[in-house]
């Protein structure tokens, strides 16, 4: 299935060496695919360069247990923008998006929490029923509840414009008057738009503004997670559920000023209008990658697999040449954009007597710290809570939400955390545990179910053993799947078989940093970098580059290392596109 639409064949391996293309991609991720579908669809003659044997990078199915398909990294989808899916919907309703695998199955209930006090806290789609379920561990909280909720979306919008929008970064080059007074005019009208948008939040009515949410909004990007629920709420347990989403794919604590902001990106994503909702895919995440090569396809793109870029060439006038490939293929480009992190792409693939030296050094020490290990999982029935009781058979609202492990309090998550930063695997890991199989009938046998656990906190380079060793990888396996044993009997007992993949695994199968020598234990960040305040925006990947464009001429960014950062978003392929078709237009005049 994964297969058929792609080709690394003789005749299309000779088709690559035999013209000079418009533009390359290097990556076959989403961000890679709908980059290439935007420029395509612009007239562009684009080839996308996979170097694994399936496309979709981060956002893949796979069937490493004979009838067991796992989405090995990404797990839900909430965040792909709905100006992308909007852009595929309108100008390619004929290839059925939805029948070839852009089908969201929303769960029963979003959230769920049990205790090993025999309490658990669900939340779901239902006011009343969350204001009861939350009301078991505090009134106040459950009346506070829905402010906190309608705060955030109202915070959201802000971000929706920014994640739609490249950054008004500053050029570079040798610039003429047209292009400068052009650049200026762009710069105006996005700052204009910006504070519009701001001023919006703290609208009374048409003649009075407060900057009261103003003020909220910088204090939950600058704050740290405790200090902004600590606000909020008193029961430990609600803190603990909504602090999950500030920690995801990061090595910061809680406690760390600015890891509110992960907080707000992770509630900022939507399905079909609604915010904050989170769903499985059916036939897992590498329907979404598949859907979106399809469209590229249409679209005119050639998408290869097995094919391997080992350096960006540039010529003598130190522009863009296009790629050399591993097996010794020369690829000729105007233009290259590459999907791999920044890193990668400029420590890695593009020559260094090319790239300015501080510009180099930015990217070198760049903050890739990420402590996540997944963990996908085959059983033979359905985990059953002890906190809920139902049929063995049955699939309960709670099994269709994500099932939070070990956060029962802010102290836990903290703890996880410092394990971590001492250098040991977290002693009770915080999990993400999904059950996409409680929804979706098609990745797993009749009575078996897929299991999908994300896990923090892990080190890249533990202190008390290596990823390397069999056994101490089983150790962890078993630590985690003895944690949920608490919560759920007998689930160590139900598992058939499970993939693993460790930082250094992320790095080695899914190429999330490159080879980085130096920096050993910061390796394998599932947003292609830290998603710090000092990592965002205008700063990322580094400060004065945050345009998709790069210190080599027709070398773009396209993946998640660029803005607006991580996550199966799209954001970054779509946006590196568009500045690609304003530089072709601009050079084909």
């Amino acid at each position: 299935m994964w297969r058929r639409s792609f080709s690394n064949g003789v005749s299309l391996t000779r088709t690559l060496k035999d013209k000079k293309w418009d533009a390359l991609v290097i990556g076959g991720g989403h961000n890679g695919l709908i980059a290439a579908a935007y420029l395509a669809r612009g007239g562009l003659s684009v080839a996308v360069l996979e170097r694994r044997h399936v496309i979709g990078g981060a956002a893949v199915t796979e069937e490493l247990i004979p009838g067991f398909k796992f989405s090995r990294c990404s797990y839900l989808q909430s965040l792909l923008r709905p100006s992308v899916i909007r852009w595929f919907h309108s100008t390619l309703q004929e290839l059925e998006l939805k029948k070839h695998g852009l089908k969201l199955l929303k769960p029963i209930a979003t959230s769920f929490t049990p205790c090993l006090d025999g309490l658990y806290l669900l939340l779901g789609f239902d006011d009343q029923q969350n204001n009861s379920e939350i009301s078991k561990f505090s009134k106040r909280d459950a009346d506070t509840y829905p402010r906190y909720e309608n705060e955030l979306s109202k915070f959201c919008k802000i971000m929706d414009f920014l994640l739609d929008s490249p950054p008004p970064e500053a050029l570079h080059g040798d610039l003429s008057f047209h292009d400068l007074l052009r650049d200026k005019m762009q710069k105006s009208v996005f700052w204009a738009r910006c504070l519009r948008h701001v001023l919006l939040l703290g609208q009374k009515d048409l003649v009075y503004v407060s900057f009261g949410p103003v003020m909220d909004f910088m204090d939950i990007l600058l704050s740290p997670t405790t200090k902004i629920l600590n606000k909020w709420f008193e029961s430990d347990v609600l803190k603990a559920t909504v602090a999950a989403d500030a920690i995801t794919g990061s090595m910061a604590s809680i406690h760390a000023p600015g890891s509110g902001y992960v907080l707000l990106h992770h509630v900022m994503g939507e399905t079909d209008g609604d915010r904050n909702l989170w769903s499985h895919v059916e036939g897992g995440m590498g329907s979404v990658s598949l859907a979106i090569s399809k469209a590229a396809t249409k679209a005119g793109a050639h998408i290869l697999v097995n094919t391997e870029v080992s350096q960006i060439m540039i010529g003598d006038s130190g522009e863009v040449d296009g790629v050399l490939l591993v097996d010794g293929t020369r690829v000729h480009s105007s233009f290259v954009l590459s999907n791999a992190t920044p890193y990668k792409t400029f420590m890695g693939l593009v020559p260094r007597d090319v790239l300015p030296d501080d510009f180099l050094r930015a990217i070198k020490y760049s903050d890739y710290h990420s402590g996540v290990t997944k963990i996908n999982v085959a059983v033979d029935k359905l985990p059953q809570f002890h906190c809920c009781k139902s049929s063995q058979l049955e699939v309960g609202p709670h099994h269709t939400a994500t099932v939070h492990i070990g956060c029962e309090s802010m102290e836990e998550i903290g703890s996880a955390c410092q394990d971590a930063w001492n250098g040991l695997p977290s002693r009770r890991p915080v999990m993400e545990m999904t059950i996409p199989s409680s929804l979706d009938k098609t990745i797993s046998p009749p009575g078996k179910h897929v299991v999908s656990l994300f896990t923090q906190y892990t080190p890249y380079k533990p202190s008390d053993g290596s990823w390397e060793d069999p056994t101490y990888r089983e150790s962890y396996a078993q630590k985690c799947f003895s944690l949920i044993d608490e919560y759920a009997p007998g689930f160590s007992s139900s598992v058939i078989g499970y993939d693993l993949l460790t930082p250094p695994d992320l790095e080695r199968e899914f190429g999330l940093t490159g080879n980085l020598t130096s920096q050993p234990e910061t390796c394998g960040n599932i947003f292609h970098g830290a998603m710090g305040l000092d990592s965002l925006f205008l700063m990322r990947p580094v400060k004065g580059w945050s345009g998709y464009r790069t210190p080599v001429r027709g070398l773009y960014l396209c993946g998640s290392g660029s803005h607006p950062g991580g996550g199966v978003m799209g954001a970054p392929g779509r946006n590196a596109a568009h500045v690609v078709l304003q530089d072709f237009k601009k050079q084909s005049r």
